[in-house]
């Protein structure tokens, strides 16, 4: 094979590399931006709140480590089938979600539920009361939980600095890269290459 031959052939290997690292740090963008706006983004706009799935009782829908993003819900709008996060007691931090199985009224007009997780026989044994209520699960993304809660923990104060600084990072060689490529495959003029041969 020439010399040309040569430089072609090892060309084509280069860009094909080059394009398909492209493709893969565009693919990793895509998803951190949009990880980025359903976790933390639209939370923050709605009053949602981003909690994880720590126990088996909503399988399958809800496996442990799923992330729900809950919304603040009048408690009014409840219906049967609604799954809805609820302070175990009122005004402490402890949740839970399950599903709306029933709806009681009393003669006063005050309304109470009784909730159940999927995968479990029995209800809840209390009813909960709408100001229990924090709200009901807009969407929910699998495993990322486990993250979140990773982040959300005494792990933040590091995690956060040296996720950001591999990011950067990154993008900071894939621009070197590139730009590097982009010079190798430049052809030199005919007066770098020497005089030509008569």
């Amino acid at each position: 094979m020439t010399d040309t031959g040569a430089a072609k052939t090892l060309t084509q290997e280069r860009s094909l590399w080059y394009y398909l690292g492209v493709g893969l740090s565009a693919a990793l963008l895509i998803i951190v931006v949009t990880l980025a706006v359903m976790i933390i983004l639209i939370p923050k706009a709605s009053g949602s709140i981003p909690l994880t799935v720590l126990t088996s009782s909503m399988e399958p829908g809800l496996p442990p480590g799923t992330l729900i993003i809950v919304r603040p819900i009048d408690p009014e709008n409840i219906v049967i089938g609604t799954v809805v996060t609820y302070q175990i007691r009122s005004g402490e931090p402890d949740v839970i979600t399950h599903r709306v199985m029933e709806i009681n009224t009393s003669t006063d007009g005050s309304r109470s539920f009784i909730v159940k997780g999927d995968n479990n026989s029995d209800p809840d044994p209390d009813p909960v009361l709408p100001l229990q209520i924090k709200g009901d699960v807009w969407y929910s993304i699998p495993w990322v939980g486990w993250v979140n809660t990773a982040i959300n923990g005494s792990n933040r104060p590091w995690i956060v600095p040296v996720v950001a600084a591999a990011l950067f990072g990154y993008a900071g060689f894939t621009v070197v890269s590139a730009i590097s490529s982009r010079r190798r495959r430049t052809p030199k003029s005919d007066g770098e290459n020497g005089p030509l041969a008569e």
